[in-house]
């Protein structure tokens, strides 16, 4: 029984604490968990081959302030282009990286916010999303 709950508090404390962003599956199973979770969605529109993009995976995304931030209060997807990942039309855009802050409805909130913006001003970017989540919540919106 003891051997369990260390397991257990193991297990508990990696994904509190886990060293990458928990990514969802694809669009529809992220967005069917932030409704679950009534939580909103950071979508990444992306490619593998964009210098930029690259460049928001490699520091941004792997900033622990960041990665716990997004794990404890978003539910976040990433699309890349060049897999065919599906995106919905209305969240399309040209260029690469295009990040979206969502309702859990898939509604956006905002217009994207382009290129690979650096931990510190995405953290800003992220209290201000969470802000505007929570007194959404409590407008019945």
């Amino acid at each position: 029984m003891r051997k369990l709950l260390i397991y257990l508090m193991f297990v508990m404390s990696t994904s509190v604490f886990a060293s990458d962003v928990q990514w969802a599956k694809d669009f529809h199973a992220g967005i069917k968990q932030a409704k679950e979770q009534n939580k909103p969605v950071l979508f990444v529109s992306s490619r593998h081959t964009c210098k930029y993009c690259v460049i928001l995976d490699e520091t941004t995304f792997k900033d622990k302030r960041v990665i716990k931030a997004l794990n404890k209060d978003f539910v976040s997807i990433i699309s890349y282009s060049d897999e065919k990942d599906y995106t919905p039309e209305i969240l399309w855009r040209p260029g690469t990286p295009a990040i979206w802050f969502l309702m859990p409805s898939s509604e956006p909130m905002y217009e994207p916010l382009m290129g690979a913006v650096d931990a510190e001003n995405f953290l800003k970017a992220l209290a201000i999303v969470k802000q505007e989540f929570d007194k959404s919540k409590g407008s019945g919106k």
